[in-house]
């Protein structure tokens, strides 16, 4: 392999059929991106969009600020974020219509989901003519994927269920899947952590991974004289950043590697799929590594994250809530009921701050990889009892490339479209369309 005297920002360390990307360096010079003022221009790196979704909506109580403007004192749920104050914004007042039933009775939780990054309202069936409409993820995907090795990336702790009847009449499609490529193509999510690497560096054969899994090597390891003369060409901190980046991803595979020869826990109602992880919580923390490193790596740009399929009755024994989450969620305003929804809320939240910190403590350009993401968190119902879709939980962390002001609350007219946030966001990753589901205009306000 030889280099040019400017890396190209598409370069892929290569050996024995094992392809792995590269962060950006210092090297590669400067890249077009969205810029604060309006203008693409010369910037270090690309924005970034993630989208996060929790199941059953939060307790609000323990949710929402009594104030707006500067985040000061944070409420019980959102405390988990303490460190990243200034690194997000919580959004108050926005509205999921499409998740309302709309005459078309129960069924909150399959529409919660389906409707959370189209707008559109899922067609009630139980079968093959599933309808719903282009989520915002794959919008991106469709304008800008071409840039990146992957288009997009959809992965969750919780597989897709692509048939059967899970809710009230609803296909069990709507309730286990966030990404729409169309009105009628669902895109499942990868819920194991060593397919989800496979696909980000693996890139070979399955002949060539069956190798690589009998001699028991590292994806490193093939790629070690590669990057050894590239690391030559590089600057001091170049080879930091390689160094680092080398370190994270052997991490990350003896992590796998350690939770594939770990004996199966059994949970009740729980079902977990093979060769992933038992323990959730390090589940979790696998696949936002892998998000970060995707990010990193530029492979993606667009990534979606469903923490847990949206009606989910798992238990959290593990933080000391042994009933099942949806059970939980119907609380009738029992306060012992609403002090353990908080609890699991605080675990998800946790989660956020978890991926959160990962991203920013990745230096790129003159500051981090969070300063170029744009990461979104919530759920497609609010309160779980009610199963209303107004007012809903959502967080935004990142600054977008400089074009989104943070640390505040931010409290918008109730019923303002959840899809005018992911207006707003699209803007920033250059692509502009004039509407989304339901859509009126894109979200004003973040910018400060």
């Amino acid at each position: 392999m030889s280099f040019a005297n400017k890396l190209s920002r598409r370069t892929v360390l290569r050996g024995m059929g094992a392809g792995m990307a590269l962060p950006w360096l210092e090297a590669m010079g400067p890249i077009a991106a969205w810029g604060a003022t309006g203008e693409r221009g010369a910037k270090t790196a690309p924005n970034r969009m993630a989208f996060l979704y929790v199941p059953n909506g939060a307790n609000m109580e323990d949710w929402t600020p009594s104030y707006d403007g500067p985040i000061g004192e944070l409420p019980k749920i959102l405390a988990e974020l303490q460190d990243y104050k200034s690194d997000f914004n919580i959004l108050t007042g926005l509205t999921a219509d499409k998740a309302r039933s709309h005459g078309d009775g129960g069924g909150d939780h399959a529409r919660a989901l389906a409707a959370f990054l189209t707008g559109a309202q899922p067609r009630k069936t139980d079968g093959t003519d599933i309808r719903a409409g282009v989520s915002v993820d794959q919008l991106a995907a469709s304008r800008i994927g071409d840039q990146t090795r992957l288009a997009s990336l959809e992965i969750g702790c919780d597989a897709s269920n692509m048939a059967g009847n899970c809710d009230s009449g609803y296909s069990c499609v709507y309730s286990s899947t966030m990404s729409w490529r169309s009105a009628t193509q669902p895109l499942p999510k990868e819920p194991n952590p060593k397919l989800v690497f496979e696909r980000l560096f693996g890139g070979a054969s399955d002949g060539d991974r069956a190798k690589r899994d009998a001699v028991r090597k590292s994806i490193l390891d093939f790629v070690r004289d590669d990057s050894a003369a590239l690391a030559k060409q590089l600057g001091v901190n170049d080879r930091r950043k390689l160094d680092e980046y080398f370190t994270s991803i052997r991490d990350i595979e003896q992590r796998i590697e350690r939770a594939a020869k770990l004996p199966e826990v059994k949970k009740p109602d729980v079902t977990m799929p093979a060769s992933v992880p038992t323990d959730y919580e390090e589940h979790c923390r696998l696949l936002c590594d892998l998000l970060v490193l995707s990010f990193q790596t530029d492979v993606t740009r667009i990534a979606t994250f469903v923490l847990a399929n949206e009606g989910s009755n798992r238990p959290y024994k593990f933080i000391g809530v042994s009933e099942g989450h949806h059970d939980l969620s119907h609380h009738g305003n029992d306060k012992a009921k609403k002090a353990k929804i908080a609890e699991i809320n605080r675990f998800h939240m946790r989660q956020y701050a978890y991926l959160i910190g990962k991203l920013k403590s990745v230096q790129e350009g003159s500051g981090t990889l969070l300063d170029h993401c744009l990461v979104a968190y919530g759920s497609g119902n609010s309160d779980g009892n009610a199963h209303n879709h107004d007012n809903l939980p959502i967080l935004l962390a990142g600054r977008g490339g400089g074009t989104v002001k943070t640390g505040r609350h931010i409290r918008y007219t109730n019923e303002t479209p959840l899809n005018n946030l992911w207006l707003s966001m699209l803007e920033r990753i250059d692509v502009r369309v004039p509407f989304l589901g339901d859509s009126t205009g894109a979200l004003q306000g973040l910018a400060g």
